[in-house]
């Protein structure tokens, strides 16, 4: 019947998105378990799309026999996800250029004046990690619990929560931090997580979350 057969694609699509966050997650924690093992181009550019990327296409094209438009690769739409990304990541790019200054207490000469040859490099560093996050959890996790439960915030809050245990091994084994610090830390990760899913269910189109990621990234990468 077709409702059995609908409850079984949903059953699918649902083993699908576990199984890929499940596989994503204990090879990257097992990475992220050996800090500073590549450089951060290695790691972002070559190590992460590997497991991140290459498995959700595989899953997509090969197992589901979806076109890359289902992750929302796309040019439908792309004004609008322009337009949203934009707006929303100037909100998120300006409240954590605050937070950063509170901590820090003062804004340094390094945080306004980077040399153009070092911003090249960072701005393609963090377009290359926005890319490879936003396909994966928007464009695949979000879009599918979306398709599965009909229901926006479900899908965004379960898929946030995901977005936030897969940045636990790089808090707890790379950055060492403590509960208090790692709480907010996290807190932080589901709010951009719910942020970068909320533009992306207006347009449909993974550019809107990747420019959201761009800029929510830039004041983490000045003050580092």
């Amino acid at each position: 019947m077709i409702w059995q057969r609908l409850f079984r694609r949903n059953q699918l699509s649902a083993r699908h998105v576990f199984f890929l966050f499940s596989f994503i997650f204990i090879l990257w924690a097992f990475y992220r378990y050996f800090p500073n093992l590549l450089s951060d181009w290695a790691e972002e550019a070559i190590l992460k799309p590997l497991i991140w990327l290459l498995p959700t296409f595989w899953i997509v094209r090969f197992v589901e026999k979806e076109k890359l438009s289902s992750l929302g690769i796309t040019r439908k739409n792309l004004k609008l996800a322009i337009t949203w990304g934009l707006g929303l990541g100037i909100v998120f790019a300006l409240e954590g250029f605050l937070i950063n200054v509170i901590k820090y207490r003062q804004v340094g000469e390094s945080q306004l004046a980077l040399d153009p040859e070092i911003f090249l490099r960072l701005f393609v560093l963090s377009f290359i990690i926005a890319v490879s996050e936003e396909i994966v959890f928007r464009g695949y996790i979000f879009n599918r619990f979306l398709a599965l439960w009909k229901n926006e915030w479900k899908a965004n809050i379960v898929s946030s929560l995901l977005f936030v245990i897969v940045h636990l091994p790089v808090g707890i084994f790379t950055l060492g931090y403590s509960s208090s610090v790692m709480l907010f830390y996290l807190f932080l990760i589901f709010v951009y997580g719910f942020g970068a899913a909320f533009v992306f269910a207006r347009s449909r189109n993974i550019v809107a979350p990747i420019l959201l990621h761009v800029l929510w990234a830039w004041p983490i990468i000045l003050f580092n």
